[in-house]
């Protein structure tokens, strides 16, 4: 092997969603805070999401986490979010998944029963608690960034569905919510195919029609993905929903598009302060969620979402290039990634 580059992770999943963790980086994103090295990514250079993300090195079902030291004192350490389509502020799964490396590798000190970890990301500091047990991460719970309403029951025209209701909110990304009924689909891992299809055509027509803008953070100016929701009981406590990324769908509950939608519930009426609720995926992993408060982000009202998953590491990874490779920097084709982006 001729190396020119190799870089060494941790394997992760969070309920079922898969982070790679590449610990102490070295990749050089210039960039003094995680908000800088995310605009930098994705509006200067994004090789380096390219070449961890898309094949051959990457995969769909998977985000590359690259860990850096911390630039704020408060954090334990500072992560940014690759995705093939984007580099992205914040991730709940992502944060567990970093959170059970960080511990369960040494890297920040494990201290049990309980071990406080916060992260520097580019929405803000993370804040959680790992439960710990016997030398292992048994389940992090997180305080999300405070998550509000950008827009209730906006009329969307969808290519092939119509007209469509739509919810859009903030809760670390910024999130779409459309229900299944709507787009004639069901949330069970028989039409995981069918979710995706329909809800790349909504994110197409939000991306066309619909503009955001978080308050305080430039550089978060876009919608990231679209949450189907439906099959659920608030009243009990029950929420069910499948966030599509690109070409798949996110096997975990999906934490930013959980906060997100209790900003949402929230607004209606729907969740109130205290109130736990059990978000299911499509292959029935469960986050615990809820509101811990209220609070304000700019002039909007807000709530302070908490997240509450297990995880697991599973393996470990290293990716390398040769000089000679002519996809150094990856591709993406339809077949497995959909064709959004290919």
């Amino acid at each position: 092997m001729r190396a020119t580059r190799t870089f060494h992770a941790i394997e992760a999943h969070a309920e079922g969603e898969q982070g790679t963790c590449y610990l102490g980086s070295v990749f050089p994103i210039p960039g003094n805070t995680m908000r800088e090295k995310l605009r930098y990514i994705n509006e200067e250079d994004d090789s380096i999401r390219r070449y961890l993300t898309t094949e051959p090195r990457g995969r769909p079902q998977a985000s590359a986490n690259i860990v850096y030291p911390s630039t704020d004192p408060e954090a334990d350490a500072g992560f940014v979010i690759l995705q093939a389509d984007r580099a992205h502020a914040m991730s709940g799964s992502n944060t567990i998944c970093v959170v059970t490396a960080l511990l369960e590798t040494g890297s920040v000190t494990m201290h049990e029963p309980i071990t406080d970890v916060v992260l520097e990301t580019a929405a803000g500091l993370v804040r959680a608690r790992a439960t710990c047990r016997d030398g292992r991460c048994e389940r992090v719970t997180l305080d999300g960034v405070p998550s509000f309403v950008d827009t209730l029951d906006r009329p969307l025209v969808v290519e092939g569905y119509g007209t469509v209701s739509i919810d859009i909110a903030y809760g670390g990304c910024y999130y779409v919510f459309v229900r299944a009924e709507d787009l004639g689909v069901k949330l069970d891992r028989r039409s995981a195919r069918d979710v995706v299809d329909a809800a790349t055509a909504v994110s197409v027509a939000a991306r066309r029609d619909v503009k955001v803008q978080h308050p305080l953070y430039p550089e978060i100016n876009f919608i990231s993905y679209v949450m189907v929701i439906g099959d659920d009981d608030p009243g009990n406590g029950s929420l069910r929903g499948a966030t599509v990324l690109t070409g798949r769908v996110d096997r975990s509950p999906c934490g930013t598009g959980s906060s997100a939608r209790l900003a949402c519930m929230h607004a209606r009426g729907e969740a109130e302060v205290g109130q736990q609720f059990t978000a299911r995926s499509l292959i029935d992993s469960e986050f615990i969620v809820e509101i811990t408060g209220t609070t304000v982000v700019g002039d909007t009202p807000a709530v302070l979402p908490r997240i509450s998953g297990r995880g697991w590491v599973v393996g470990s990874r290293t990716v390398s290039v040769d000089p000679s490779d002519p996809y150094q920097e990856g591709f993406i084709l339809s077949d497995v990634w959909g064709d959004e982006l290919a």
